[in-house]
């Protein structure tokens, strides 16, 4: 397939994933068709993740194969992928990263999300644990003169304030590093998830329900603001994850009414508002 025919299928690719979501966000999508997936995935064919059947080769090293809603392997034997475009369509959209901002990206992969985001936001600081995965992201954003990748735990890891922290890895909790660094006004994407919500491809979505979801918190002063997304199955964050949050996350999500909450606080709240409570930090309902 030619460069001008691999255009095409990546300006229907991206209308198609944002409007799996029902997005309608001419930058996004612009992003998403002019950066060109095959070029963060390594040489092909490629591992796709197909729901409930585990991975299963392309049939050949076609780029076109890559342009549909799959999560692909980067990783297969770690079950580190990257992630599902519909999904971070919308967890992108509902950052909003803006013309001069500061967008930190907690778990770059190889980097094709990071790309995507450099093309929304002023300058990306993408921050990854896995050495190999540092070299790889590097290698192939090192033509994008407004990203700087960091290796690193991303719940520790230094980095200047940012107005988007986009995070993707299951944490059980918001590691402070994120909250203290996030401008007034910025807004941090959280995936929250159980010890069970990572493996879970294959599951119901009633089930994935249980087992993780993504918010939103905005910062006003030294209040956070919480809107849930999303479910979600994804790779452990290991530096923000603790016995007694899962604990609790999981008591929380098992009893729903996670669309309630808006408040997140660094401190307790008293039982009837509060939807989880963990040591350090509680979600609310007001």
């Amino acid at each position: 397939m030619t460069e001008a025919e691999l255009a095409v299928v990546r300006r229907a690719f991206a209308m198609q994933v944002l409007a799996a979501v029902g997005v309608v966000a001419p930058r996004i999508e612009a992003a998403f068709a002019t950066v060109r997936r095959e070029a963060f995935l390594g040489a092909g064919p490629w591992q796709i993740f197909r729901w409930g059947m585990a991975y299963r080769a392309t049939p050949s090293a076609d780029p076109v194969y890559l342009y549909t809603d799959d999560v692909v392997g980067i990783w297969p034997e770690r079950k580190i992928n990257n992630g599902q475009p519909s999904l971070h369509a919308n967890l992108i959209n509902q950052a909003a990263p803006a013309a001069g901002e500061h967008v930190v990206h907690i778990g770059t992969g190889a980097g094709y999300f990071t790309a995507i985001l450099s093309q929304l936001g002023g300058r990306v600081t993408g921050i990854e644990f896995e050495p190999i995965l540092v070299q790889r992201s590097r290698e192939n954003l090192a033509e994008y003169s407004n990203v700087t990748i960091v290796e690193g735990d991303g719940a520790s890891t230094a980095f200047e304030p940012a107005d988007v922290i986009y995070v993707n890895a299951g944490a059980t909790r918001p590691a402070d590093n994120w909250l203290d660094r996030l401008r007034d006004g910025g807004r941090l994407i959280l995936p929250l998830t159980t010890d069970k919500g990572f493996g879970q491809f294959g599951c119901a979505p009633h089930e994935m329900v249980t087992q993780g979801a993504v918010l939103r918190i905005e910062r006003r002063g030294d209040d956070f603001f919480v809107k849930s997304i999303s479910a979600v199955a994804i790779y452990p964050c290991a530096g923000a994850r603790d016995e007694a949050s899962e604990k609790a996350l999981t008591t929380a999500l098992a009893g729903g009414r996670l669309n309630e909450v808006t408040r997140l606080y660094r401190h307790d709240v008293p039982d009837e508002d509060c939807w989880l409570k963990a040591p350090g930090w509680s979600l609310a309902y007001r």
